[in-house]
């Protein structure tokens, strides 16, 4: 696993906003702190999101966009690309790969992000059907895609975007993490970060209690002192 002090860029591919917030806000803290820059790609602008019938479902996507952007700044992170699919019906296609394989080639990073592309019988909520497409089409695109100048060649002949291979990736939400992330010390950043999408939120009084107290039980999982929080991660090899 490489070391954050050798890491200058991330990038974090997540189906829709918010979905970073809940799996790794604390862990881009941690990093952001660090001064490793931090990218978003969302694929989805979440407009099958919300709770607000009065809302025109038109106006769902702006408002999301503008929340996630909100929620990134809260922590330190001031790019989100967007690919603008639609919510809800997210497939492991092939334009989704080369579009992930675009945003990996601009950005270059040295660790990815991305959500688990394997159903989680614990925590069935994690497995969101969207989620595990993100999570697929992220590790497709990681390998082979992005890295091979042969694949999508329209990005290297049209765009200038040259293969650029990424060493390693970090699953969210997966069914045997390995690692956990210490985020004692900016779990009032994570929440504060939720708190944006409020959209999402239609009773926001007892998220900062549901966040904590999950975040203790992923640090006693990892071994942490009773009363840490942690966020988990199953770290893959990708170089």
């Amino acid at each position: 696993m490489l070391r954050d002090e050798d890491i200058e860029r991330i990038l974090v591919i997540t189906a829709h906003p918010d979905d970073v917030d809940f799996g790794a806000g604390g862990t881009v803290a941690t990093w952001t702190d660090k001064g490793i820059e931090v990218s978003y790609c969302v694929i989805t602008d979440g407009d099958a999101g919300g709770f607000d019938a009065s809302v025109p479902r038109s106006e769902i996507p702006g408002i999301r966009r503008a929340e996630q952007e909100a929620a990134a700044s809260v922590l330190g992170v001031d790019e989100v690309h967007w690919l603008g699919y639609p919510d809800g019906r997210l497939v492991v296609s092939l334009d989704l790969r080369r579009d992930l394989s675009r945003v990996i080639r601009k950005v270059r990073p040295q660790r990815v992000v991305t959500q688990s592309p394997e159903r989680n019988w614990e925590r069935i909520y994690s497995s969101h059907p969207d989620h595990m497409a993100a999570g697929e089409a992220a590790l497709c695109a990681v390998y082979p895609d992005a890295r091979n100048d042969f694949t999508f060649t329209e990005l290297a002949l049209d765009e200038g975007l040259t293969g650029w291979a990424v060493p390693e990736v970090w699953v969210m939400s997966a069914p045997s993490p390995d690692v956990w992330v210490d985020t004692t010390e900016v779990i009032s950043r994570k929440v504060k970060a939720l708190l944006c999408h409020v959209s999402q939120h239609p009773d926001p009084s007892g998220l900062e209690d549901r966040i904590v107290n999950w975040g203790r039980m992923n640090g006693q999982a990892g071994g942490l002192p009773e009363g840490r929080t942690a966020e988990a991660f199953r770290v893959v090899s990708t170089a």
